[in-house]
């Protein structure tokens, strides 16, 4: 039984935005247990442990300034705030007004205030973001695309071909791609696109080595000599042995490439340090924690002097890093006419031993992890193994790491898909040493976190999607509309009050609406129980039998709501044509934007990832079944391409 936690314990808590219960998936009132909600505000810095600590706590926070403005001031454009005292606001262009309240004029952007004693950061939100046109288009795993010309796994090449032809040949508005991130490449590339090092940068595992300018310039034998380091593909994507080949290829080509950078010090400072952590963690390994002395942060003693021995790698990576942010800028141009064009995919978190933890230590709360409490499908909860922001570093920042994040990750795209969006209002912390089921969930300034999201998507034109799935509290959902952003809608989730499958022409007009996601099965995956027996041999199933008789009785209702709404398939169909009435009930759908899935449509049966499993399910490492060129013509792509086309705009 928990130990629970006493008034006083939860006033502080409570204050810090630290919940002292929850409700669980079931809407069941779950008290959390003292000793986690101490362990977590002491990951906060806040000691309670005794009760004269919790006194001292308690004691400074009733004492404190009722009228103090907080670390950041939210408003929105057009309305005025009063403020306890005249101040000077100084402007996003390092204009100064003086005020004796936040004026209603304001433009939307980053400003600060300095009120009394007190100098905060003020931001003016936007208004609601304009909704993107009705529209359908793909999702897709990067890495799971192969083509005539990639090396293994999907690349940037392969992204500009799939978004100029299936715009040109097929009409499609939209494509999902996964989190692009950069990941770590030593002495193991991380192979989850949801575990980067660094949100600001892209992946250098996805260049086209003979789309880069060294190569253009190589001479003939040069080339050959990079040619043949192209590896084999399998049934599986060999992360590593892509990026041990291009790698190398890269490393003979650079003398070729005249805008190659040659001075470490002239280089952008987010890019140096970037590419310094990947320097330090070819020697080190890619976790930090395990570094020695002196180089456990970017402003540790020691990084200067290992950034000079380390110039020549130091140069390579920002190089890659360079090259990979070309190339998809290359590929993004082919969004040209697309009713929305690339989305791209925000991760919830970053490496607990990355490059964004190395250089934006002081913005993350140290050994905690961030995750989900028992579900029905992750029966034990889950750990990401991601640490999470903390909010009161956000707050005092003005937000600024976040801002930074947001602005990179729509550099080259026109939509944001924010995975766990409901991260924007709280997050499941999972203090050090305690297992996934033992967190406790810390609240955000939800207006600050969607104004800097607004603000971001705004100047970019870019569309916004909340990934809304799961257990997430009403208010999630009612910001994101109250924002201009939209929600997701999945067949397999989307349910009236009565528990039944809603057809998906009722769902809400404000969704992005799908089949599934890369966390689910696909289409001929639920329809053949791959997931069930994919769960139960990776040990996550605490009871088989009756993840057997629920997949049973999932699959007898979907196939009754395509009876219902008239796409009704034979006794003896095979499964490609039930996939097809799948996507044809999905053309019906009310959202504004629909896509398919390449794994459900070429009829693959086994899902991107399986939540809950690290080594026992090949988690980011499936390709798809069909090569780029062939999916492209595959008749099954090309007959959902068409029922999406025709849906009612």
């Amino acid at each position: 039984m928990p130990e629970p936690v006493e008034p006083d314990l939860a006033e502080l808590a409570t204050a810090h935005g630290v919940a002292v219960r929850y409700r669980d998936a079931d809407d069941q009132e779950v008290e959390l247990d003292r000793g986690v909600v101490l362990d977590v505000l002491q990951a906060l810095d806040v000691d309670a442990r005794t009760p004269e600590a919790l006194s001292a706590a308690l004691e400074r926070l009733r004492s404190a300034d009722p009228d103090a403005l907080p670390a950041t001031l939210v408003v929105d454009v057009g309305t005025t705030r009063p403020l306890p005292a005249p101040g000077t606001v100084t402007l996003e262009d390092g204009a100064q007004r003086s005020v004796d309240e936040v004026p209603a004029d304001l433009p939307v952007g980053y400003h600060r205030l300095a009120c009394g004693d007190q100098d905060v950061a003020l931001i003016v939100a936007p208004p609601a973001l304009e909704p993107p046109p009705p529209t359908w288009g793909w999702m897709v795993q990067l890495y799971a695309l192969r083509s005539a010309q990639s090396w293994g796994c999907g690349d940037y090449g392969d992204l500009a071909t799939l978004l100029s032809r299936t715009a040109s040949e097929q009409g499609a508005g939209a494509l999902l791609v996964n989190p692009l991130h950069a990941l770590a490449l030593a002495p193991e590339v991380e192979a989850s696109p949801y575990s980067p090092s660094s949100r600001r940068f892209l992946h250098p595992l996805y260049v086209r080595v003979a789309d880069t300018a060294a190569y253009a310039a190589a001479p003939a034998s040069a080339r050959s000599e990079v040619d043949a380091l192209r590896p084999p593909s399998g049934d599986l994507v060999d992360h590593d042995a892509v990026w041990a080949a291009k790698r190398a290829a890269l490393e003979l080509l650079r003398p070729y490439d005249t805008a190659a950078p040659t001075d470490v010090d002239a280089l952008d400072e987010e890019l140096r340090d970037v590419a310094t952590w990947y320097a330090l963690a070819e020697r080190h390994g890619s976790d930090l924690h395990a570094w020695p002395d002196g180089l456990r942060h970017v402003g540790d003693s020691g990084v200067d002097a290992a950034r000079r021995e380390l110039a020549d790698r130091v140069l390579f990576h920002a190089w890659c890093l360079q090259l990979a942010d070309a190339q998809l800028a290359a590929a993004h141009e082919a969004t040209s006419g697309m009713a929305v064009g690339l989305i791209a995919d925000l991760a919830v978190g970053c490496s607990a031993g990355g490059a964004d933890a190395w250089t934006l230590a002081g913005a993350l709360a140290p050994g905690v992890t961030v995750g989900a409490p028992p579900d029905d499908f992750n029966q034990q909860g889950q750990d990401w193994a991601l640490p999470p922001w903390r909010p009161d570093a956000l707050a005092a920042s003005g937000y600024a790491p976040l801002r930074s994040m947001i602005r990179g990750v729509l550099r080259h795209a026109d939509g944001l898909r924010v995975d766990h969006v409901a991260g924007l209002w709280r997050l499941w912390w999972i203090p050090p040493g305690r297992g996934a089921r033992e967190g406790a969930y810390v609240h955000y300034d939800a207006r600050a976190m969607l104004a800097v999201v607004a603000i971001e998507a705004s100047r970019a034109g870019a569309v916004v999607v909340g990934e809304d799935l799961g257990t997430v509290e009403p208010e999630v959902t009612e910001g994101l509309t109250e924002h201009g952003a939209l929600g997701c809608a999945v067949l397999w989730f989307q349910r009236d009050a009565a528990g039944d499958l809603l057809p998906p022409r009722r769902w809400h007009p404000d969704t992005l609406g799908t089949i599934s996601t890369h966390d689910l099965p696909t289409a001929a995956g639920f329809l053949a129980d791959e997931h069930v027996r994919a769960r139960a041999e990776a040990g996550v199933l605490s009871d088989v039998s009756a993840a057997q008789a629920d997949a049973a009785r999932d699959r007898e209702e979907l196939l009754g709501l395509l009876r219902s709404e008239g796409f009704g398939v034979s006794a003896d169909a095979d499964a490609d044509a039930v996939v097809l009435a799948m996507h044809q009930l999905l053309a019906t759908a009310r959202s504004r934007v629909v896509l398919a899935a390449f794994t459900d449509v070429l009829g693959d049966v086994r899902q991107p990832n399986l939540p809950g499993t690290v080594d026992a399910y090949p988690n980011w490492r499936i390709p798809l079944s069909a090569s780029l060129e062939d999916l492209l013509t595959d008749p099954r792509v090309l007959a959902v391409a068409q029922a999406l086309r025709s849906r009612p705009m």
